[in-house]
């Protein structure tokens, strides 16, 4: 009977190292194949990132200069809704450039095996992403119209009562949000770990412009 128990014993111990040796090819396997998943000797890594935080940062600032000191009113001769429409113009502008810095940067980027073997995945959901993104960004536009979009409140231009239809019933922040969607959309759709990164700082400096903006 001791024999017998000893037996299997050995053998269920056999097994488990045999599982242990087996998931740590896999591991490695997997290590090996996802090695190198972002490339840090770009530049345009850094470009895109420092785009991607640069833009929250310049209009929260210049925001707050005009509604302290009316910096943009003065240079629009005292007219608060061309200065407003100005700075949308800018912001706008500016946000195009940083989207062409961000595919650039995604181009310039290693693809990663997991999201390429999984094509018809990765893709039905970036474009699911992209798409809800950008509903969220062009309702929430067309909702609020342009001063209200483009810190117009810090022109005092306010608007007659707030909006609580779509898509702020569903957040408070959709362009913030949507914009958020639309880049992890575009990192999947290109395969890259890295525009995933980039996605993620998107998150969070539009999270901390909210601290500000709040």
């Amino acid at each position: 009977m001791f024999r017998f128990f000893s037996t299997a014993a050995q053998n269920t111990l056999v097994k488990c190292k045999s599982s242990i040796e087996t998931d740590k090819i896999n591991m490695a396997q997997f290590l090996s194949s996802n090695k190198g998943l972002i490339d840090f000797s770009q530049n345009s890594l850094y470009i895109s990132a420092l785009a991607i935080a640069f833009n929250p940062t310049f209009w929260n600032i210049v925001a707050r200069r005009e509604y302290h000191g009316k910096l943009l009113t003065r240079l629009f001769n005292g007219n608060s809704q061309r200065a407003c429409y100005a700075l949308a113009l800018t912001i706008f502008s500016l946000g195009l450039f940083r989207d062409y810095l961000f595919e650039r940067a995604l181009r310039h980027q290693p693809s990663s095996p997991l999201l390429v073997s999984t094509p018809l995945v990765s893709q039905y959901l970036a474009y699911a992403l992209i798409a809800l993104g950008n509903v969220l960004v062009l309702s929430s536009t067309w909702a609020l119209g342009i001063t209200g979009t483009y810190l117009g409140d810090y022109f005092g231009i306010l608007m007659d009562e707030p909006v609580t239809s779509f898509p702020f019933n569903v957040t408070g922040a959709p362009m913030y949000y949507g914009s958020t969607m639309s880049f992890f959309g575009t990192a999947l759709l290109y395969g890259r770990p890295a525009g995933l990164a980039l996605a993620t700082e998107v998150l969070v400096v539009y999270w901390v412009a909210l601290g500000f903006e709040e």
